[in-house]
């Protein structure tokens, strides 16, 4: 214990000591460092003060050259200004000098224009003069008064005024008309060219292949009893030939030759042919060809887009598939004349219903024209009355061939579509025969007429050319002469379309020089 007091003795007098000289010696160290810091920032500013002189020198050097670069640059455009200045008054004076040319020019002119005038003055002066005197040698010579020949050239030009009003309105006549075709004419190539149906040439015969030639034996029969039930069921002649796999079946009754082929079809993918199964197997096939009738003319007017008609008429239309005429598939061509007629109708502004219902009934005759006696036309108008059709439409079944006059504007629709159906290219096709007949009938006809030196039909009847003889058909004649040959073509022919009459005139004078 006595030392410890000695220890704390020493600690309390050494600390404060301690203290006092750390104190003194962090005080020196700050006045160092403060003197150190005041010479740094005077060194900073004396650097920064330098700086500052030296961008001061550089701005004032960067503006002079600007001002000298300016001063140059202005210095340039006005002399360019000054150039341009002087070329301009250059072309001033030239103008100038050009103007005062011409100024003189147009002196000289004036003055000859002037000696012309006075010169073209005296010579009217002379001319009256001379006038005057033919005048008075006129009326001496032609015995006229001035008012006497003044009333004649009156009357002469009255006549010529008359005839030019004659002739002016039959221009506008005939302009008229042709604009009324053109029109005509627009609305059937528009009709025909929104609808484009296919046309089937079909034949009288039909041709059933077989799986082998042994097959045709079969088809025979023993003593030909098979082939003998199976054309008296039918009413169709089947053709057994070398024709390898195949029996041709021929008959003009198209829908016995449907009967007969699918009955043979049905007969072959059976297998078991002998006269009872034909028998069972054509009565089979009867049906299935009316039902395929049915649907046939369902599916016609179901694509015609109308509706109400007597069940007993779709069932005549889908029998029409298997009718032609000239080749041409009737069914086809009563779908295509009602979208024409539809069409057309809309054009002209019409029931475009009604139309189509024409159209497509109009030819209906023809699905019995082989069953009953009569023209297909009265035959057709007959069934429309009979299962109520309109009045519209029975007349336009009985005048769409002329035979009874249109009583409304469809029936001439209706006329003017089965033309143009009739008349497409391809449409129908002729026996040679027939084609040689119109064509021979056509030149014939021509070459009746009185001056005609020789006729011409070209373009597969469709035009005719008649030469005349100038000497005693005028150019006046030619024009009666055409209408007359046309109207007599269709009072004496038949034919698809129209035919154009052409009458050409030819005159030649010929002299020598000696």
């Amino acid at each position: 214990m006595s030392y410890i007091i000695p220890v704390l003795l020493t600690m309390i007098i050494v600390a404060p000591i301690t203290w006092v000289l750390a104190v003194a010696h962090r005080k020196k160290t700050y006045e160092s460092k403060i003197g150190s810091a005041e010479e740094k920032s005077r060194e900073i500013i004396d650097e920064a003060l330098k700086t500052a002189e030296t961008k001061k020198r550089e701005a004032l050097l960067e503006a002079k050259e600007e001002s000298i670069r300016t001063k140059n640059e202005l210095d340039k455009e006005t002399k360019e200004r000054r150039a341009e200045l002087q070329r301009y008054e250059r072309r001033v004076l030239s103008k100038e000098e050009n103007l005062d040319k011409k100024a003189e020019t147009l002196e000289r002119r004036e003055t000859s224009l002037t000696a012309r005038e006075e010169n073209l003055n005296r010579k009217l002066a002379e001319a009256e003069e001379l006038r005057s005197r033919q005048l008075t040698e006129l009326e001496r010579i032609s015995g006229l008064t001035k008012e006497q020949a003044r009333d004649y050239l009156l009357h002469m030009i009255e006549d010529d005024v008359k005839h030019d009003a004659a002739k002016k309105v039959k221009e506008l006549e005939a302009r008229a008309k042709e604009e009324a075709d053109k029109k005509a004419k627009e609305y059937i190539v528009t009709a025909i060219q929104r609808c484009a149906a296919d046309h089937v040439a079909e034949t009288t015969v039909s041709v059933v292949q077989l799986p082998s030639d042994e097959m045709k034996g079969r088809i025979i029969g023993r003593e030909g009893r098979n082939i003998r039930t199976l054309e008296t069921m039918t009413g169709v002649e089947l053709i057994i030939d070398d024709t390898p796999e195949a029996v041709v079946l021929s008959g003009f009754d198209p829908v016995r030759r449907e009967v007969a082929r699918v009955a043979l079809e049905k007969l072959i993918v059976d297998g078991r042919i002998h006269p009872a199964r034909i028998e069972e197997m054509v009565e089979k096939a009867q049906r299935e060809v009316e039902m395929n009738m049915r649907e046939e003319g369902e599916a016609a007017v179901l694509e015609v887009g109308i509706h109400g008609i007597h069940p007993e008429l779709v069932k005549l239309l889908g029998k029409m598939k298997f009718r032609t005429s000239y080749g041409q598939n009737a069914l086809k061509h009563s779908i295509e004349v009602a979208q024409l007629a539809g069409l057309l109708a809309a054009e002209i502004g019409v029931d475009v219903r009604m139309a189509k219902r024409a159209g497509l009934l109009h030819d209906i005759g023809k699905s019995i024209d082989h069953e009953v006696e009569g023209s297909h036309v009265k035959l057709g108008a007959d069934l429309c009355r009979k299962y109520k059709e309109s009045a519209i439409v029975v007349n336009s079944v009985e005048s769409h061939h002329g035979d009874v006059e249109p009583e409304s504007l469809i029936a001439c629709i209706v006329q003017a579509a089965d033309t143009i159906s009739a008349a497409r290219p391809g449409a129908r096709r002729e026996t040679l025969e027939t084609y040689t007949n119109r064509l021979k009938q056509l030149e014939e006809i021509t070459d009746s007429f009185k001056g005609v030196d020789k006729s011409y039909a070209i373009q597969a009847g469709r035009e005719v050319r008649i030469m005349v003889i100038p000497e005693q058909v005028s150019d006046d004649d030619m024009v009666l002469m055409a209408r007359d040959i046309a109207k007599k073509i269709e009072e004496s022919m038949e034919y698809p379309g129209q035919i154009r009459v052409n009458v050409i005139r030819e005159s030649r004078v010929t002299d020598y020089a000696k």
